[in-house]
């Protein structure tokens, strides 16, 4: 069976609908995948399916092969295994599928080792061996040949050795299939060594294999044919291309499965077990011994998890109560107490059993394992976890804030294929609350534009939203409209929206139109429910007399009243609509922009990228710690010369002058003391002392200088070795920071490219919060958000913190104490940390013991330098009023200063091209 990510693909079984239809509607239309037999009710499932087995990532089990899809590793299996069975000796395949069968040995490896020690030199009738005679090697198959086994395995005693009867046929090699007996004892007891086959060797199967017979004569080498002859094991061989350990392994790993529960026995697969003759029915004595030996491995399995863990807190409080209630007997009725029994002593019941002391824990362990204990709370660690804020964007309007990060994140991301600059979550929500169509908001201008370019690549149907519409006449209208009326509107609007073009330049004139269009084609009930209120909104509005000055409103609680009676032009109907139609709409095309082909080239590119990052990260590394060790090494180097020559150069030089002097004073006294014959004269000694004098004194200030220059060319020489060191050093310190700086640039980059293809929280604390922050992912900076966001467990993280409440009972008490009431969150819920100090306390209660919050801990410091960046940031653009170029507060009214005077009217789309978005 072929397997994905080692382990065997399981085929899919029929669905309750098609056994259901096997009995009411035999007839019933189904799709078959013809090569698996497998059924499937829709052509998607079939199709799913088909899509599955054709991607390149199964491998063949027989033979290793990876990088098929399915049905070539079916194909490579079905072809080794014919090859493999074509070749296995058939007289052994049943024999040994009989010992193989019920066998618990836990390793393949092991059971083919067994099985092949105690059939390499057992031979059975009809196999094909090789028999050498006197260093001649022939082929000879065992048919039609007397097989001999020993005297102790027959049942009948003789004086000669004779063939088996047909009644002792199942006697020859008995205990071959008993692979629960050691080799050792089944040898003794049927001993393959002593059994003798007569065969007859015939000329036409002979085969050369001595190295020598080639210099023999034709004659000579054919003298054995015919020959009736009796041998052992020992003289025969089997061909290694048709029994090996590896083909062996082959053969039993195709004819049996088994069980992953533990100590599951090998089980021959029901038709090869049927075609061989090997029984299928467990013997009651192997069933037994099978089940005893789960239930020791679960017994062992049991205590050691118990040695590592320790018992549960429930048996630890029920072990002195069992312990009391063996010593004190219920009382028997049918027994009454007797006058000896009330006069005997009572006996002092033995002190019950010590407790079990837990393990020590080990760290980093489960965090709500992980208690912080008195001493370190009295020196000021920190207890209670700061209390995030609530006060999100849009938290006035329920299930609003979600869709809202995800759209402003998608869009942020995706900024480089979609041709979008990017912009800070408070002017994203600035946009979304802007009301007026005089003067537009160029940021929400573009953001449409741009996706509905990206929406024209998507594969869509006609008129989507009008087939989704109802259509009985009794369906409700929205606000007073019904859908027939919007069918005729929505006919009229937008029709050419994939074609119509929406120049930058031009400032995405008639985009609200192509909105119009592209909701009419892409929309659907089930993807967007709220598309008939968006569409009638765009399309419609009040009567004169009811329009209402106010603009948009952040609520609908007011337009279950409102009626819309006169056609609307959708450039200034957008405006008006209600933030949480704005939300969900930009929340809908953003997810059908993710299928978009541009998106997924982008998504493909930034894979490229950190396969490059990872190959260049290793790289460096390595070249980092080479440069490490040089560092060392010079550093050791200097310090060996240090210790050597604890004066440095001076001292080498000031030894070296005294050696020069003490050579020039052994020249002076030797030229003192060397005199001629006549040196006795006292005006020639006289003459002849003065001359050597000068001589003497001459050449002792030649060999100063010598000496003087000596040491002066060492010293350069010091010094220069000095330097170059000093300078090698300062070269690889500075190839080390330039390391560690790229290593930096890497990290960023990383994390900027994986944020295109999932986001991850960056940990969840000891209670599962998940903690997020979204800065720098994808074409974002680290200032987008200037937050850092909390977001309470998911649902699955709650059952566990519940599981636990009930087995300890410390959850809530625990929660009380390190988060407060003000700080418990419930369910997926949302809180935000906005200043930079609420951050670092949060760092600070992390305890790093346990596993959760030591790598959050650790992921936080690694970016906490972005993260407080971006947080002051935020708050100083909060602070800093903004600035409005003369000419343009010039040329506008008092109220189209004011808005423009808002950081989110003065963004602009850098990114923006004129005949695209």
């Amino acid at each position: 069976m072929p397997t994905c990510r080692r382990k065997r693909v399981v085929l899919t079984e029929p669905s309750p609908a098609i056994l259901e239809a096997l009995k009411k509607d035999p007839s019933r239309d189904v799709f078959y995948l013809e090569r698996t037999g497998e059924l499937f009710e829709t052509y998607d499932a079939y199709a799913a399916r088909m899509s599955f087995y054709r991607q390149k990532q199964f491998q063949c089990e027989v033979t290793g092969k990876s990088g098929l899809n399915y049905f070539e590793a079916l194909d490579s299996e079905e072809l080794e295994a014919r090859t493999m069975h074509s070749r296995f000796p058939e007289p052994l395949k049943a024999p040994i599928l009989k010992a193989v069968q019920w066998q618990v040995i836990g390793r393949l490896d092991h059971l083919i080792e067994a099985v092949y020690e105690r059939f390499k030199d057992r031979y059975f009738l009809d196999e094909r061996v090789f028999v050498d005679i006197q260093g001649e090697r022939h082929v000879q198959p065992l048919s039609h040949v007397e097989l001999f086994p020993p005297r102790s395995s027959l049942t009948t005693t003789t004086s000669s050795p004779s063939p088996p009867k047909p009644d002792e046929e199942d006697q020859i090699h008995k205990l071959a299939s008993d692979l629960k007996l050691p080799v050792k004892d089944a040898n003794l007891r049927d001993d393959p060594q002593k059994y003798l086959y007569k065969i007859q060797i015939h000329e036409d199967n002979k085969e050369k294999a001595t190295a020598g017979s080639n210099d023999k004569p034709e004659v000579e080498k054919s003298k054995w044919s015919g020959s009736l002859m009796e041998v052992q094991c020992s003289s025969m061989s089997r061909d290694r291309l048709t029994f090996s350990k590896s083909i062996l392994r082959r053969f039993i790993r195709d004819c049996v499965d088994r069980d992953a529960a533990v100590a599951s026995p090998w089980v021959v697969k029901k038709f090869i077990a049927d075609k061989y003759g090997v029984s299928s029915i467990m013997p009651d004595e192997t069933r037994k011994g099978v089940e005893n030996l789960k239930k020791g491995e679960m017994e062992k399995r049991k205590k050691a998890w118990e040695e590592k863990e320790g018992p549960s807190a429930k048996k630890q409080k029920k072990e002195p109560e069992r312990a009391l209630s063996g010593w004190f007997p219920a009382p028997n009725p049918a027994d009454p107490p007797t006058a000896e029994k009330l006069r005997e002593p009572a006996k002092p019941p033995p002190p019950p059993p010590e407790k079990k002391k837990k393990k020590p824990l080990r760290y980093p362990a489960e965090d709500m394992d992980v208690v912080l204990p008195e001493r370190d709370k009295k020196a000021g660690a920190k207890v209670r976890r700061p209390v995030p804020s609530r006060e999100l964007p849009f938290r006035d309007i329920p299930g609003a804030f979600e869709p809202f990060l995800m759209a402003w994140n998608y869009l942020n991301v995706y900024g480089v294929p979609l041709h979008l600059s990017i912009f800070a979550l408070d002017e994203f929500e600035a946009a979304l609350r802007h009301n007026t169509s005089d003067p537009p908001c160029a940021l929400i201008a573009e953001i449409h534009a741009t996706l509905i370019y990206n929406l024209r690549t998507v594969s869509f149907t006609r008129q989507t939203a009008i087939t989704s519409l109802p259509d009985s006449p009794n369906a409700p209208p929205v606000f007073g409209v019904y859908p027939d009326d919007l069918t005729d509107v929505m006919l009229e609007v937008g029709n050419n929206w994939e074609r119509v073009p929406l120049r930058a330049a031009e400032g995405r004139e008639g985009w609200e139109e192509a909105l119009v269009g592209c909701l009419t084609d892409l929309a659907s009930a089930e993807a967007f429910p709220l598309f008939q209120h968006v569409l009638t909104w765009l399309l419609f509005e009040p009567a004169s007399s009811d329009k209402s000055p106010g603009g948009s409103s952040s609520s609908t609680q007011f337009q279950d009243s409102q009626v819309f009676m006169e056609r609307a032009n959708p450039g200034e109907r957008y405006w008006t609509m209600p933030v949480e139609y704005k939300i969900a709409l930009l929340s809908f095309m953003c997810r059908l922009s993710v299928s978009s082909k541009a998106i997924h080239l982008h998504m493909e590119s930034c894979e490229e990228q950190l396969t490059a990052l990872r190959k260049e990260k290793i790289e460096i590394n390595r070249s980092k710690k080479q440069a490490a060790e040089e560092i060392s090494n010079l550093t050791e180097g200097q310090k060996k010369d240090a210790k050597g020559s604890p004066n440095g150069s001076a001292s080498t030089a000031s030894g070296n002058g005294n050696a020069v002097d003490q050579d020039v004073e052994m020249q002076d006294s030797s030229d003192l003391s060397d005199g001629g014959p006549d040196s006795g004269a006292t005006s020639e000694a006289g003459s002849a002392g003065g001359g050597s004098t000068k001589r003497s004194a001459s050449r002792s200030q030649s060999l100063r200088r010598k000496a003087q220059s000596k040491l002066r060319e060492i010293s350069r020489s010091n010094a220069a070795s000095t330097r170059k060191a000093a300078a090698d050093l300062r070269k690889l310190e500075e190839e080390v920071n330039k390391f560690d700086r790229r290593l930096e640039a890497i990290e960023r980059e990383f994390r900027k490219l994986l944020g295109c293809i999932r986001v991850k929280p960056m940990g969840k604390d000891r209670f599962h919060n998940r903690i997020w922050w979204f800065d720098g992912l994808g074409s974002g900076t680290v200032w987008s958000t200037g937050r850092v966001f909390i977001q309470g467990p998911s649902e699955l993280d709650r059952d566990l913190l519940d599981k636990r409440e009930v087995e300890d009972g410390d959850v809530k008490k625990r929660r009380l104490e390190e988060e407060g009431v003000e700080g418990m969150l419930d369910v997926n819920e949302w809180a935000i940390y906005s200043e930079p100090e609420q951050v670092e306390e949060l760092v600070a209660w992390l305890n790093t013991k346990g596993i959760r919050e030591n790598a959050l801990k650790n992921s936080v410091m690694k970016w906490m330098s972005h993260i407080t960046l971006g947080i002051r940031k935020r708050l100083t653009d909060m602070t800093t009023p903004q600035k409005v170029p003369e000419a343009r507060r010039s040329s506008r009214s008092k109220g189209t200063q004011d808005a423009n005077r808002e950081p989110y009217m003065s963004w602009t789309n850098r990114r923006a091209t004129n005949n695209s978005s």
